[in-house]
Protein backbone atom coordinates (compact mmCIF):
# COMPACT_ATOMS: atom_id res chain seq x y z
CA UNK A 1 0.00 0.00 0.00
CA UNK A 2 0.93 3.37 -0.89
CA UNK A 3 2.48 5.62 2.15
CA UNK A 4 1.18 8.72 -0.30
CA UNK A 5 -0.91 10.64 2.74
CA UNK A 6 -2.31 13.18 0.51
CA UNK A 7 -6.10 13.64 0.35
CA UNK A 8 -8.41 11.68 -1.92
CA UNK A 9 -10.57 13.64 -3.98
CA UNK A 10 -14.28 12.37 -5.05
CA UNK A 11 -15.64 14.82 -7.49
CA UNK A 12 -19.28 14.28 -8.19
CA UNK A 13 -20.47 15.96 -11.23
CA UNK A 14 -24.60 15.77 -12.58
CA UNK A 15 -25.92 17.29 -15.94
CA UNK A 16 -28.05 20.07 -16.14
CA UNK A 17 -28.54 20.46 -11.84
CA UNK A 18 -29.97 24.09 -11.28
CA UNK A 19 -29.11 25.64 -7.88
CA UNK A 20 -32.84 25.66 -6.40
CA UNK A 21 -32.55 21.62 -6.05
CA UNK A 22 -31.31 21.18 -3.10
CA UNK A 23 -33.02 21.15 0.65
CA UNK A 24 -30.19 23.10 2.17
CA UNK A 25 -29.37 25.54 -0.19
CA UNK A 26 -32.86 26.58 1.08
CA UNK A 27 -35.46 25.10 -1.25
CA UNK A 28 -37.97 23.16 1.12
CA UNK A 29 -39.77 21.42 -1.40
CA UNK A 30 -36.74 19.49 -1.79
CA UNK A 31 -36.00 15.83 -0.40
CA UNK A 32 -31.93 15.63 -0.85
CA UNK A 33 -30.76 14.40 2.76
CA UNK A 34 -27.76 13.05 1.86
CA UNK A 35 -27.12 16.19 0.08
CA UNK A 36 -27.67 18.17 2.71
CA UNK A 37 -25.27 16.73 4.43
CA UNK A 38 -22.44 17.95 2.35
CA UNK A 39 -23.94 21.46 1.81
CA UNK A 40 -24.40 21.76 5.23
CA UNK A 41 -20.89 20.28 6.40
CA UNK A 42 -18.84 21.49 3.61
CA UNK A 43 -17.83 24.68 2.33
CA UNK A 44 -20.73 25.98 0.03
CA UNK A 45 -20.28 28.59 -2.67
CA UNK A 46 -23.80 30.47 -3.40
CA UNK A 47 -22.42 32.01 -6.33
CA UNK A 48 -20.51 30.14 -8.41
CA UNK A 49 -20.97 30.03 -12.26
CA UNK A 50 -20.15 28.24 -15.14
CA UNK A 51 -18.43 29.62 -18.16
CA UNK A 52 -20.52 28.15 -20.80
CA UNK A 53 -24.32 27.50 -21.63
CA UNK A 54 -23.78 24.16 -22.56
CA UNK A 55 -22.21 20.67 -21.89
CA UNK A 56 -19.11 20.45 -23.41
CA UNK A 57 -17.70 23.98 -23.16
CA UNK A 58 -18.40 24.10 -19.50
CA UNK A 59 -16.91 20.46 -18.86
CA UNK A 60 -13.55 20.82 -20.88
CA UNK A 61 -13.23 24.75 -19.05
CA UNK A 62 -13.86 23.19 -15.71
CA UNK A 63 -10.84 20.71 -16.64
CA UNK A 64 -8.60 22.91 -18.38
CA UNK A 65 -8.44 25.87 -16.60
CA UNK A 66 -9.68 28.52 -18.99
CA UNK A 67 -12.49 30.15 -20.94
CA UNK A 68 -14.40 28.26 -23.24
CA UNK A 69 -12.56 31.12 -26.33
CA UNK A 70 -8.74 29.79 -24.90
CA UNK A 71 -9.29 26.22 -25.39
CA UNK A 72 -11.25 26.48 -28.66
CA UNK A 73 -13.76 24.17 -27.26
CA UNK A 74 -16.61 25.96 -27.55
CA UNK A 75 -19.95 23.68 -28.78
CA UNK A 76 -20.98 19.80 -27.77
CA UNK A 77 -18.74 17.72 -30.13
CA UNK A 78 -15.26 20.02 -30.22
CA UNK A 79 -12.45 17.74 -29.33
CA UNK A 80 -10.92 17.70 -26.14
CA UNK A 81 -8.41 15.18 -25.42
CA UNK A 82 -6.48 16.74 -22.47
CA UNK A 83 -7.16 18.03 -18.88
CA UNK A 84 -5.37 18.38 -15.55
CA UNK A 85 -6.51 15.37 -14.41
CA UNK A 86 -3.06 14.43 -16.31
CA UNK A 87 -1.41 16.39 -13.44
CA UNK A 88 -2.42 14.09 -10.67
CA UNK A 89 -1.90 11.08 -12.82
CA UNK A 90 1.74 12.41 -12.82
CA UNK A 91 2.08 12.99 -9.23
CA UNK A 92 0.79 9.93 -8.60
CA UNK A 93 -3.21 9.71 -7.85
CA UNK A 94 -5.21 6.71 -9.30
CA UNK A 95 -7.58 8.61 -11.41
CA UNK A 96 -10.54 6.65 -12.07
CA UNK A 97 -14.02 7.68 -13.92
CA UNK A 98 -17.30 6.37 -13.53
CA UNK A 99 -20.01 8.24 -15.55
CA UNK A 100 -20.24 10.93 -17.54
CA UNK A 101 -17.55 13.39 -18.76
CA UNK A 102 -18.67 14.81 -22.24
CA UNK A 103 -14.98 14.43 -23.47
CA UNK A 104 -15.00 14.23 -27.59
CA UNK A 105 -14.25 11.48 -28.54
CA UNK A 106 -16.28 9.94 -25.40
CA UNK A 107 -13.37 7.34 -24.24
CA UNK A 108 -10.17 9.32 -24.13
CA UNK A 109 -7.97 9.05 -21.73
CA UNK A 110 -7.79 12.60 -20.39
CA UNK A 111 -5.72 11.73 -17.44
CA UNK A 112 -7.39 8.47 -16.21
CA UNK A 113 -6.31 4.85 -15.39
CA UNK A 114 -9.74 3.89 -16.46
CA UNK A 115 -12.45 4.62 -17.59
CA UNK A 116 -16.24 3.43 -17.13
CA UNK A 117 -17.84 5.83 -20.01
CA UNK A 118 -21.87 6.21 -19.40
CA UNK A 119 -23.18 9.41 -21.61
CA UNK A 120 -26.40 11.58 -22.51
CA UNK A 121 -29.84 9.09 -21.90
CA UNK A 122 -30.39 10.29 -25.32
CA UNK A 123 -27.69 10.52 -27.84
CA UNK A 124 -28.67 11.98 -31.09
CA UNK A 125 -26.72 14.82 -32.45
CA UNK A 126 -23.43 13.35 -32.15
CA UNK A 127 -22.66 9.30 -30.55
CA UNK A 128 -26.05 8.10 -32.05
CA UNK A 129 -24.52 4.65 -32.19
CA UNK A 130 -21.57 4.80 -29.85
CA UNK A 131 -22.11 2.14 -27.17
CA UNK A 132 -21.44 2.71 -23.51
CA UNK A 133 -20.82 0.55 -20.37
CA UNK A 134 -25.12 1.47 -19.97
CA UNK A 135 -25.74 0.21 -23.36
CA UNK A 136 -23.81 -2.81 -23.11
CA UNK A 137 -25.61 -3.83 -20.05
CA UNK A 138 -29.15 -3.04 -21.18
CA UNK A 139 -28.31 -5.39 -24.41
CA UNK A 140 -26.89 -8.02 -21.71
CA UNK A 141 -30.11 -8.17 -20.38
CA UNK A 142 -32.06 -7.97 -23.66
CA UNK A 143 -33.97 -4.64 -22.75
CA UNK A 144 -33.98 -1.81 -24.91
CA UNK A 145 -33.60 1.65 -23.63
CA UNK A 146 -35.81 4.50 -23.37
CA UNK A 147 -35.20 6.90 -25.97
CA UNK A 148 -36.30 9.09 -28.27
CA UNK A 149 -37.52 7.13 -30.96
CA UNK A 150 -39.76 5.01 -28.65
CA UNK A 151 -41.07 8.13 -26.83
CA UNK A 152 -41.52 9.46 -30.79
CA UNK A 153 -44.21 6.58 -30.95
CA UNK A 154 -46.69 8.70 -28.13
CA UNK A 155 -49.12 10.10 -29.19
CA UNK A 156 -48.70 12.74 -26.39
CA UNK A 157 -45.08 13.16 -26.95
CA UNK A 158 -45.14 16.42 -28.03
CA UNK A 159 -47.33 17.56 -24.86
CA UNK A 160 -44.84 15.68 -22.20
CA UNK A 161 -42.65 18.51 -21.83
CA UNK A 162 -39.86 15.59 -22.31
CA UNK A 163 -41.38 14.06 -18.70
CA UNK A 164 -42.24 10.05 -18.88
CA UNK A 165 -42.09 7.37 -16.40
CA UNK A 166 -39.10 5.15 -15.98
CA UNK A 167 -40.85 1.40 -17.12
CA UNK A 168 -37.70 -0.57 -16.98
CA UNK A 169 -36.05 -2.29 -13.77
CA UNK A 170 -35.58 0.35 -11.03
CA UNK A 171 -31.91 -0.62 -11.36
CA UNK A 172 -31.29 -0.18 -15.18
CA UNK A 173 -32.29 3.78 -15.16
CA UNK A 174 -28.97 5.64 -15.68
CA UNK A 175 -28.46 7.39 -12.46
CA UNK A 176 -29.23 4.25 -10.89
CA UNK A 177 -26.74 2.47 -12.52
CA UNK A 178 -24.08 4.88 -12.41
CA UNK A 179 -24.25 5.30 -8.68
CA UNK A 180 -24.13 1.49 -8.52
CA UNK A 181 -21.08 1.45 -10.49
CA UNK A 182 -19.26 3.61 -8.89
CA UNK A 183 -20.10 2.14 -5.31
CA UNK A 184 -19.26 -1.41 -7.19
CA UNK A 185 -15.43 -0.16 -8.29
CA UNK A 186 -15.35 1.24 -4.34
CA UNK A 187 -16.04 -1.66 -2.80
CA UNK A 188 -14.07 -4.49 -5.68
CA UNK A 189 -11.17 -2.75 -6.44
CA UNK A 190 -8.22 -2.74 -4.06
CA UNK A 191 -8.04 0.22 -1.27
CA UNK A 192 -5.26 2.71 -3.66
CA UNK A 193 -4.48 6.42 -2.11
CA UNK A 194 -4.04 8.64 -3.17
CA UNK A 195 -7.27 8.43 -5.30
CA UNK A 196 -9.39 10.89 -7.46
CA UNK A 197 -12.68 9.41 -8.79
CA UNK A 198 -14.80 11.06 -10.75
CA UNK A 199 -18.67 10.32 -10.75
CA UNK A 200 -20.82 11.82 -13.19
CA UNK A 201 -24.17 11.64 -13.26
CA UNK A 202 -26.19 11.27 -16.97
CA UNK A 203 -29.21 13.06 -14.99
CA UNK A 204 -31.07 15.16 -14.14
CA UNK A 205 -30.70 16.19 -17.67
CA UNK A 206 -33.14 14.85 -20.26
CA UNK A 207 -35.34 13.10 -20.57
CA UNK A 208 -37.18 13.81 -17.08
CA UNK A 209 -37.68 10.46 -16.80
CA UNK A 210 -37.79 9.17 -12.82
CA UNK A 211 -38.96 6.01 -11.60
CA UNK A 212 -42.24 6.61 -10.62
CA UNK A 213 -42.07 5.91 -7.05
CA UNK A 214 -39.74 9.30 -6.60
CA UNK A 215 -42.01 11.81 -8.65
CA UNK A 216 -45.45 10.79 -6.82
CA UNK A 217 -44.34 12.70 -3.95
CA UNK A 218 -43.56 16.20 -5.74
CA UNK A 219 -46.60 15.73 -8.16
CA UNK A 220 -48.25 16.52 -5.02
CA UNK A 221 -46.82 19.40 -3.74
CA UNK A 222 -46.80 23.26 -5.01
CA UNK A 223 -43.52 24.03 -6.67
CA UNK A 224 -42.72 26.76 -7.63
CA UNK A 225 -43.00 28.00 -11.65
CA UNK A 226 -41.90 31.44 -12.65
CA UNK A 227 -44.50 33.59 -14.28
CA UNK A 228 -43.45 33.69 -17.99
CA UNK A 229 -45.48 36.82 -19.42
CA UNK A 230 -46.04 38.05 -22.91
CA UNK A 231 -44.04 41.38 -21.87
CA UNK A 232 -41.59 39.31 -21.13
CA UNK A 233 -41.07 37.09 -24.34
CA UNK A 234 -41.50 40.46 -26.44
CA UNK A 235 -38.39 42.13 -24.76
CA UNK A 236 -36.07 38.85 -25.25
CA UNK A 237 -33.73 39.26 -28.09
CA UNK A 238 -34.21 37.68 -31.46
CA UNK A 239 -32.10 35.13 -31.37
CA UNK A 240 -33.93 34.18 -27.93
CA UNK A 241 -37.52 34.34 -30.34
CA UNK A 242 -35.40 31.92 -32.72
CA UNK A 243 -34.37 29.67 -30.12
CA UNK A 244 -37.93 29.19 -28.62
CA UNK A 245 -39.14 28.56 -31.68
CA UNK A 246 -36.53 26.08 -33.06
CA UNK A 247 -37.35 23.78 -29.92
CA UNK A 248 -41.01 24.38 -30.62
CA UNK A 249 -40.12 22.97 -33.87
CA UNK A 250 -37.29 20.32 -33.13
CA UNK A 251 -36.87 17.88 -30.34
CA UNK A 252 -34.01 17.69 -28.80
CA UNK A 253 -33.51 15.02 -25.82
CA UNK A 254 -36.59 14.16 -26.29
CA UNK A 255 -38.64 17.83 -25.02
CA UNK A 256 -40.81 19.43 -27.39
CA UNK A 257 -40.96 23.08 -26.20
CA UNK A 258 -44.48 23.71 -25.93
CA UNK A 259 -44.81 27.81 -26.51
CA UNK A 260 -47.57 28.19 -24.14
CA UNK A 261 -47.23 25.22 -21.61
CA UNK A 262 -50.30 24.46 -19.14
CA UNK A 263 -49.46 24.59 -15.54
CA UNK A 264 -50.36 20.98 -15.57
CA UNK A 265 -47.50 20.55 -18.23
CA UNK A 266 -45.19 22.41 -16.25
CA UNK A 267 -45.86 21.06 -12.96
CA UNK A 268 -45.34 17.36 -14.25
CA UNK A 269 -42.02 18.24 -16.41
CA UNK A 270 -40.77 19.99 -12.57
CA UNK A 271 -41.31 17.60 -10.34
CA UNK A 272 -39.81 14.45 -12.93
CA UNK A 273 -36.86 16.63 -12.86
CA UNK A 274 -36.76 17.24 -9.14
CA UNK A 275 -37.73 13.13 -8.68
CA UNK A 276 -34.52 12.66 -11.05
CA UNK A 277 -32.65 14.71 -8.29
CA UNK A 278 -33.30 12.83 -5.31
CA UNK A 279 -32.79 9.53 -7.39
CA UNK A 280 -29.23 11.29 -7.90
CA UNK A 281 -29.34 12.10 -3.75
CA UNK A 282 -30.05 8.26 -2.65
CA UNK A 283 -26.87 7.23 -4.66
CA UNK A 284 -24.46 9.95 -3.39
CA UNK A 285 -25.50 8.43 -0.13
CA UNK A 286 -24.32 4.92 -1.13
CA UNK A 287 -21.21 6.34 -2.39
CA UNK A 288 -20.66 8.00 1.08
CA UNK A 289 -21.17 4.87 2.71
CA UNK A 290 -18.96 2.47 0.45
CA UNK A 291 -16.22 5.53 0.70
CA UNK A 292 -16.59 5.01 4.69
CA UNK A 293 -16.76 1.20 4.82
CA UNK A 294 -13.51 0.80 2.39
CA UNK A 295 -11.73 2.92 4.53
CA UNK A 296 -11.68 6.75 2.05
CA UNK A 297 -14.00 8.80 3.71
CA UNK A 298 -11.54 9.90 6.61
CA UNK A 299 -8.97 11.10 4.00
CA UNK A 300 -10.90 12.53 1.02
CA UNK A 301 -12.11 15.65 0.02
CA UNK A 302 -15.49 15.35 -1.44
CA UNK A 303 -16.92 17.92 -4.15
CA UNK A 304 -20.18 18.11 -5.65
CA UNK A 305 -21.07 20.14 -8.51
CA UNK A 306 -23.50 20.34 -11.62
CA UNK A 307 -22.20 21.29 -15.91
CA UNK A 308 -24.92 24.10 -16.10
CA UNK A 309 -28.80 24.33 -15.12
CA UNK A 310 -31.96 24.03 -17.09
CA UNK A 311 -35.09 26.41 -17.80
CA UNK A 312 -37.47 24.12 -17.40
CA UNK A 313 -39.61 26.77 -19.03
CA UNK A 314 -38.90 29.55 -16.76
CA UNK A 315 -38.24 32.67 -19.23
CA UNK A 316 -40.56 30.63 -21.98
CA UNK A 317 -37.22 28.35 -22.50
CA UNK A 318 -36.34 25.05 -22.73
CA UNK A 319 -33.11 23.87 -21.19
CA UNK A 320 -29.74 25.55 -21.48
CA UNK A 321 -28.32 27.69 -24.40
CA UNK A 322 -29.27 30.81 -22.33
CA UNK A 323 -27.77 33.41 -19.79
CA UNK A 324 -29.95 33.18 -17.29
CA UNK A 325 -29.00 32.48 -13.54
CA UNK A 326 -31.29 29.41 -14.11
CA UNK A 327 -28.22 28.38 -16.51
CA UNK A 328 -24.91 29.27 -15.11
CA UNK A 329 -25.21 29.70 -11.79
CA UNK A 330 -24.57 26.05 -10.42
CA UNK A 331 -24.91 24.16 -7.02
CA UNK A 332 -20.91 23.64 -5.35
CA UNK A 333 -19.42 22.71 -2.19
CA UNK A 334 -16.24 21.11 -0.54
CA UNK A 335 -17.11 18.37 2.06
CA UNK A 336 -14.24 17.73 4.10
CA UNK A 337 -15.50 18.04 7.48
CA UNK A 338 -11.64 17.14 9.11
CA UNK A 339 -9.81 19.73 6.96
CA UNK A 340 -12.33 22.37 6.65
CA UNK A 341 -14.66 24.27 8.70
CA UNK A 342 -18.74 24.42 7.39
CA UNK A 343 -19.43 27.80 6.19
CA UNK A 344 -21.05 29.61 3.30
CA UNK A 345 -19.04 31.77 0.61
CA UNK A 346 -21.35 34.29 -1.04
CA UNK A 347 -18.35 35.67 -3.27
CA UNK A 348 -18.59 35.23 -6.85
CA UNK A 349 -16.77 32.65 -8.58
CA UNK A 350 -16.27 30.03 -11.61
CA UNK A 351 -16.82 26.55 -11.38
CA UNK A 352 -13.15 26.47 -13.32
CA UNK A 353 -11.55 27.28 -10.08
CA UNK A 354 -11.87 23.60 -8.68
CA UNK A 355 -8.80 22.66 -11.35
CA UNK A 356 -5.83 24.77 -9.85
CA UNK A 357 -8.00 24.27 -6.26
CA UNK A 358 -7.52 20.78 -6.25
CA UNK A 359 -4.05 21.15 -7.73
CA UNK A 360 -2.99 22.66 -5.10
CA UNK A 361 -4.76 20.20 -2.65
CA UNK A 362 -2.70 17.76 -4.26
CA UNK A 363 0.51 19.13 -3.85
CA UNK A 364 1.06 20.18 -7.68
CA UNK A 365 2.39 23.32 -8.81
CA UNK A 366 -0.59 25.06 -10.69
CA UNK A 367 0.53 26.14 -14.37
CA UNK A 368 0.96 29.89 -14.74
CA UNK A 369 -0.97 30.33 -17.64
CA UNK A 370 -4.20 29.05 -15.90
CA UNK A 371 -7.54 31.69 -15.87
CA UNK A 372 -9.02 29.72 -12.99
CA UNK A 373 -7.82 30.47 -9.82
CA UNK A 374 -7.75 29.02 -6.59
CA UNK A 375 -10.34 29.09 -4.32
CA UNK A 376 -7.87 27.48 -0.99
CA UNK A 377 -7.95 30.70 0.80
CA UNK A 378 -11.76 30.61 1.11
CA UNK A 379 -11.92 27.17 1.87
CA UNK A 380 -9.61 27.88 5.01
CA UNK A 381 -11.30 30.53 5.95
CA UNK A 382 -9.49 33.35 5.10
CA UNK A 383 -10.41 36.36 3.99
CA UNK A 384 -10.92 36.03 0.31
CA UNK A 385 -13.04 38.62 -2.02
CA UNK A 386 -13.60 36.22 -4.63
CA UNK A 387 -14.20 37.78 -8.58
CA UNK A 388 -14.90 41.14 -9.21
CA UNK A 389 -16.75 39.59 -12.60
CA UNK A 390 -18.11 35.99 -13.85
CA UNK A 391 -17.97 35.29 -17.54
CA UNK A 392 -20.13 32.52 -19.79
CA UNK A 393 -19.75 32.35 -23.36
CA UNK A 394 -21.79 30.17 -26.43
CA UNK A 395 -21.14 29.98 -29.90
CA UNK A 396 -23.67 29.45 -32.47
CA UNK A 397 -24.31 25.50 -32.79
CA UNK A 398 -27.14 23.41 -34.07
CA UNK A 399 -29.46 24.93 -31.40
CA UNK A 400 -28.58 27.85 -30.51
CA UNK A 401 -28.75 28.83 -34.63
CA UNK A 402 -29.89 33.03 -34.15
CA UNK A 403 -26.71 34.49 -32.94
CA UNK A 404 -22.82 33.82 -33.88
CA UNK A 405 -22.01 34.30 -30.85
CA UNK A 406 -23.11 35.25 -27.12
CA UNK A 407 -21.82 36.34 -23.92
CA UNK A 408 -22.13 36.92 -20.28
CA UNK A 409 -20.89 39.47 -17.67
CA UNK A 410 -22.26 39.72 -14.25
CA UNK A 411 -20.63 40.96 -10.76
CA UNK A 412 -23.07 41.07 -7.78
CA UNK A 413 -25.31 43.88 -9.30
CA UNK A 414 -26.49 43.54 -12.32
CA UNK A 415 -25.90 41.33 -15.23
CA UNK A 416 -25.04 42.09 -19.35
CA UNK A 417 -25.73 39.65 -22.21
CA UNK A 418 -23.82 40.51 -25.53
CA UNK A 419 -24.25 39.28 -29.17
CA UNK A 420 -21.56 39.60 -31.45
CA UNK A 421 -22.37 41.82 -34.31
CA UNK A 422 -26.06 42.68 -32.94
CA UNK A 423 -27.59 45.93 -31.76
CA UNK A 424 -29.69 44.18 -28.87
CA UNK A 425 -28.61 42.22 -26.14
CA UNK A 426 -30.12 41.86 -22.24
CA UNK A 427 -29.25 44.16 -19.14
CA UNK A 428 -30.46 43.36 -16.05
CA UNK A 429 -30.35 45.07 -12.32
CA UNK A 430 -30.07 41.50 -10.58
CA UNK A 431 -30.77 43.43 -6.70
CA UNK A 432 -33.80 44.68 -8.24
CA UNK A 433 -34.84 41.81 -10.63
CA UNK A 434 -32.97 38.74 -9.18
CA UNK A 435 -35.54 36.58 -11.65
CA UNK A 436 -34.39 38.14 -14.66
CA UNK A 437 -37.69 39.47 -16.46
CA UNK A 438 -37.24 43.20 -17.36
CA UNK A 439 -34.72 43.87 -19.52
CA UNK A 440 -32.80 47.14 -19.57
CA UNK A 441 -30.70 46.67 -22.33
CA UNK A 442 -32.52 49.75 -24.32
CA UNK A 443 -33.58 51.75 -21.29
CA UNK A 444 -31.86 54.99 -20.81
CA UNK A 445 -31.55 55.22 -17.47
CA UNK A 446 -29.34 52.60 -17.54
CA UNK A 447 -27.00 53.22 -20.80
CA UNK A 448 -24.47 54.44 -18.17
CA UNK A 449 -24.04 50.68 -17.06
CA UNK A 450 -24.36 49.21 -20.24
CA UNK A 451 -21.83 50.77 -21.23
CA UNK A 452 -19.30 50.45 -18.18
CA UNK A 453 -20.42 46.49 -18.79
CA UNK A 454 -19.80 46.85 -22.42
CA UNK A 455 -16.03 47.89 -21.18
CA UNK A 456 -15.72 45.33 -19.07
CA UNK A 457 -16.20 42.43 -21.35
CA UNK A 458 -13.64 44.27 -23.85
CA UNK A 459 -11.20 44.51 -21.56
CA UNK A 460 -11.70 40.73 -20.14
CA UNK A 461 -11.27 39.61 -23.34
CA UNK A 462 -7.67 41.42 -24.37
CA UNK A 463 -6.36 40.50 -21.21
CA UNK A 464 -7.00 37.03 -21.44
CA UNK A 465 -5.62 37.40 -25.52
CA UNK A 466 -2.82 38.53 -23.73
CA UNK A 467 -2.21 36.38 -20.45
CA UNK A 468 -2.80 33.02 -22.26
CA UNK A 469 -0.70 33.85 -24.83
CA UNK A 470 2.32 31.05 -24.05
CA UNK A 471 -0.62 28.60 -23.57
CA UNK A 472 0.19 26.85 -26.81
CA UNK A 473 -0.96 23.34 -26.68
CA UNK A 474 -1.75 22.27 -23.23
CA UNK A 475 -4.19 19.92 -22.80
CA UNK A 476 -5.62 20.12 -25.84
Amino acid sequence: MTSDSRPNIIFIITDQQRYDTIRALGYDYMDTPNLDRLFTEGVTFTDCHVTAASCAPARASLFKGYYPHTTGILKNADRWRRSWIELLNDSGYHCTNVGKMHTWPFETELGFDERYVVENKDRYLEGRYYFDEWDKALRFRGLIKQQRELYRQRADYRDRLGAFEWELPEDTHPDNFVGDMATWWIDSYPKTQPLFLQIGFPGPHPPYDPVPRYADPYLKKNLPLLEVTQHELDNQPPAFKELREHNHQIDHDSVVLELNPTHEQRHLQRAYYLANVTMIDEKVGQILQALERNGYLDNSIIIFTSDHGDCLTDHGHSQKWTMYDLITRIPLTVWAPRRFSARKVDSLCQQMDLGPTILELAGIEVPSTLEAISLLDALEGADWNGRNFVFAEQIKDGILTGCEFMTMVRNKAWKLVHFLDEPYGQLFDMLHDPNEVNNLWSDPNAASMKQELLGVLREWRIRSGIETANWSQDWR
